[in-house]
């Protein structure tokens, strides 16, 4: 039996109550819907506090992404404000990456 490549997205899936949105960092098939079914929870993200609170298992993050995983860009983001990209790890932006490496 043959097992297909799905599409897998690192991305927020909304939770807390109406106007005061909570969000988990989850791994899921980008075809599953933005609530609904997914892999794994490698963290959350509360816009509400301040400073913003974002909590991620980064060995987690950086394990999917070498696997093949996508983060979304509002993930993308707050990997990067948070440093969880290993040097072996690949985002999204990997030109918008590189190019920000050789200017250093």
């Amino acid at each position: 039996m043959e097992v297909n490549n799905l599409a897998v997205k690192i991305r927020l899936r909304r939770m807390g109550a109406k106007k005061k949105p909570f969000y988990r960092i989850v791994v899921a098939d980008s075809r599953s819907p933005r609530d609904g079914k997914f892999i794994e929870e490698i963290g959350y993200y509360n816009p509400l506090t301040t400073p913003k609170e974002v909590v991620v298992d980064a060995e987690k993050a950086n394990n999917w992404i070498k696997n093949g995983a996508k983060p979304t860009d509002t993930v993308d983001r707050l990997f990067r404000e948070n440093s969880v990209y290993s040097a072996g790890a690949n985002s999204n932006n990997t030109a918008e990456a590189s190019e920000s490496e050789a200017t250093e």
